[in-house]
């Protein structure tokens, strides 16, 4: 497609002279902006990518992908209802909970968590939860006086395996001195690490009997958790359990629970990914005005190459290869240098907040106490083409300029 003499004279006018270093400092200039460009976007793309991965890893992992509850909060004969759901087409296991919410306090600290009451098979069953455990053993979760929390809020409340807490219910118990708020004390059993800053710090689980006892609901839980084969198909499989169980519950998808969380990936990842677009458009526009400041400076080369023989197709092709030459290495710069920063994202920050003795990532903000990245290839061959499109796309009216240039004209003004 391109001779060798296109090739060696595109090169050519890539090393400037002394009297036209202006022109390679803007070349330069736009190769380094569109390896940035493009580095910057195959990272922040991993970044959103692996935050989304991450928290739906962590929240499916401990939550169940679908949720059944009763009339009145309350499901009675939950052994039954657990069956039937067991039978539906798509679920892979349920789990019966009792939840609510209270108030922790120990060595005069106090928080507010939510208490899951689930039985130790159960707990046993959920990775996230039996993987994680960071202090004491899961064999401790039996009995009525027992809890596992999480290694945050066992910082904040200067507890350890062994210690005890205070568990406090806004449901008071009714006194003949007026209601009197639902107070007892509970030996920490284990600790467990998520990774996830809200559930490290606000959950407390106790074995099933424990809560049933604590929150008043004898026989009874508050709601049943059910994990699908497929997440995506939760809403589907709701449908069926709907179906299967009859009037009288209602069924809530994860999608539905934690939308706030994912809709704010994805509009930043969108959004993100617009303004990263605009550093690439930025440098193919530098691309374009350094081929024309070169066009204009070799006016008379390409009189002279024209006046040799050389067609308005050889010209083209040598100012298209000058400036798509730019393009191709800051694009597979960039590609280089965004896939080795994301692949190595958290040592990169874990170096760099040493060295400045900053956090750079405060798991009370970002939810998650490690920097996720997931590089996605689709996404990153996109975002390389594009780089590649708008490299070739600003080539173009350059070349076709300097494919125009009246030979008689370029000489009689030399």
């Amino acid at each position: 497609m391109f001779s060798r003499f296109e090739w060696m004279v595109a090169m050519r006018y890539l090393r400037a002279r002394r009297q036209e270093g202006f022109i390679s400092v803007i070349a330069w200039f736009s190769l380094i902006g569109i390896g940035l460009g493009v580095a910057t976007l195959i990272i922040v793309m991993a970044v959103m990518n692996g935050f989304r991965v991450e928290l739906l890893s962590r929240i499916l992992g401990l939550n169940g992908h679908l949720s059944v509850y009763g009339s009145a909060n309350r499901i009675d004969d939950f052994d039954t209802v657990a069956a039937k759901v067991r039978g539906v087409k798509g679920v892979v296991g349920v789990t019966p909970i009792v939840e609510g919410q209270v108030m922790i306090t120990a060595a005069g600290n106090a928080r507010g968590a939510v208490v899951r009451g689930l039985r130790r098979e159960d707990l046993l069953a959920r990775p996230i939860v039996r993987d994680n455990i960071r202090a004491g053993s899961l064999d401790e979760f039996q009995g009525d006086d027992v809890v596992l929390i999480g290694t945050r809020l066992a910082e904040r409340m200067g507890v350890s395996v062994g210690g005890q807490i205070n568990v406090i219910s806004p449901q008071g118990s009714a006194t003949a001195f007026g209601t009197m708020p639902r107070m007892r004390s509970y030996r920490v059993a284990a600790t467990y690490h998520i990774g996830m800053f809200e559930y490290d710090s606000g959950f407390v689980f106790m074995p099933m009997e424990a809560a049933q006892l604590y929150f008043k609901l004898p026989n009874a839980i508050t709601n049943v958790e059910v994990f699908v084969d497929h997440p995506d198909a939760a809403p589907e499989v709701g449908q069926r359990i709907q179906q299967a169980l009859g009037p009288g519950f209602r069924i809530y998808d994860w999608q539905h629970a934690n939308a706030n969380f994912f809709n704010a990936v994805q509009v930043e990842r969108n959004v993100m990914f617009l303004i990263l677009t605009l550093i690439i458009l930025v440098a193919a526009f530098n691309i374009v005005s350094s081929l024309i400041m070169l066009v204009k400076d070799k006016g008379r080369d390409i009189a002279i190459l024209r006046t040799m023989g050389a067609t308005k197709g050889m010209i083209m092709r040598i100012f298209f290869l000058s400036g798509a030459s730019v393009g191709v290495i800051g694009t597979i710069a960039g590609f280089v240098l965004g896939l080795a920063f994301s692949l190595n994202i958290e040592s990169i920050r874990q170096a760099i907040q040493w060295f400045i003795g900053t956090e750079l990532f405060a798991a009370e903000i970002y939810f998650l106490s490690q920097l996720p990245a997931k590089v996605d290839p689709q996404e990153v061959v996109t975002v390389v083409l594009m780089g590649l499109f708008l490299s070739f796309l600003a080539t173009i009216y350059p070349a076709w300029r300097a494919a125009r240039l009246d030979p008689a004209e370029a000489l009689r003004y030399e």
